[in-house]
């Protein structure tokens, strides 16, 4: 299967893609740890949308380990990892093929409101006083809808500049405003506090772009289809990039906030502390354009 450079593609015209995602994530230990208990979040779910997982696998290098699958609330492909020890390391291998068709929207059926989550500030998204007064102003700037979500999408972008190390995986949305300065899940964030604050149904989506080298995160904004089926469709935006997203995002997971899609977590009986080490490869497999 031979890899297909993404950078000289006309994406626009781009009709359906195939991808191989290969990830992995190796825990090195200085001594041995007992009772590990993880959880991967690294499977996107067997259909989301226009995307559809076509196989996929997870292994581990180490002996006497216990997987268990389940589903989250969200929808999410959980897999509980466990291991009675780990001596020296330990290293999980995700790999999946999926393939993405343009013109197919993400509908999501009656009831999608029920949870509550798309509306209601999460502890990583509570809106402060200057988040407040930036949804007001943004409100009166646009219709409710689309239009306001571009807008929102826009201010994020414009309001902060991309920045590693200034962050970590617990700064609110109001943290990393007030620094100006965050990565892609501080951008996602943001726009989650604004779009709720302005009463926008929206989520965190986990994923990956094809030609970045980490995961990536961006906002999906849920609004009723107004056809009479009380069903809904989740609109891709980007504000760290200030797009709409496409063909070349790949979804993993949504949630509330980063909290519920984190892609590696866990617990183990030691007071030793491990080092992460994480690889990752998205490659384009096949690509069908319009005419």
């Amino acid at each position: 299967m031979m890899a297909i450079d993404p950078s000289s593609l006309d994406w626009a015209s781009a009709r359906r893609v195939s991808y191989l995602l290969r990830q992995s994530f190796r825990y090195e230990y200085p001594e041995p740890i007992r009772d590990l208990s993880h959880r991967l979040v690294v499977i996107p779910p067997e259909r989301f949308g226009d995307q559809l997982r076509l196989c996929h696998q997870v292994s581990v290098d180490a002996e006497g380990v216990r997987f268990e699958d389940r589903k989250d609330r969200f929808g999410n492909v959980i897999i509980d990892v466990f291991a009675p020890r780990v001596s020296e390391a330990i290293e999980f291998v995700a790999e999946v093929s999926l393939e993405r068709h343009a013109a197919e929207p993400n509908r999501l059926a009656d009831g999608w409101l029920a949870d509550g989550y798309l509306l209601e500030p999460s502890q990583l998204t509570t809106a402060d006083d200057r988040i407040r007064k930036a949804a007001e102003s943004l409100a009166d700037s646009a219709e409710w809808g689309l239009a306001l979500a571009d807008r929102i999408n826009d201010w994020v972008y414009q309001s902060m500049t991309y920045q590693h190390g200034v962050t970590g995986v617990r700064t609110t949305a109001a943290e990393a405003l007030a620094l100006g300065q965050g990565v892609c899940q501080d951008y996602a964030h943001v726009m989650l506090a604004l779009a709720r604050a302005c009463g926008l149904p929206s989520r965190y989506v986990s994923g990956h772009l094809l030609g970045e080298g980490g995961s990536h995160a961006w906002v999906e904004v849920v609004l009723p289809t107004r056809d009479g089926t009380g069903d809904a469709i989740a609109s891709t935006f980007d504000p760290t990039h200030a797009s709409r997203g496409g063909l070349n995002y790949v979804t993993i997971a949504v949630g509330s906030d980063y909290s519920d899609v984190a892609p590696t977590s866990g617990t183990y009986l030691s007071a030793a502390k491990g080092r992460l080490f994480t690889r990752k490869r998205v490659t384009l497999t096949a690509l069908d354009s319009a005419g």
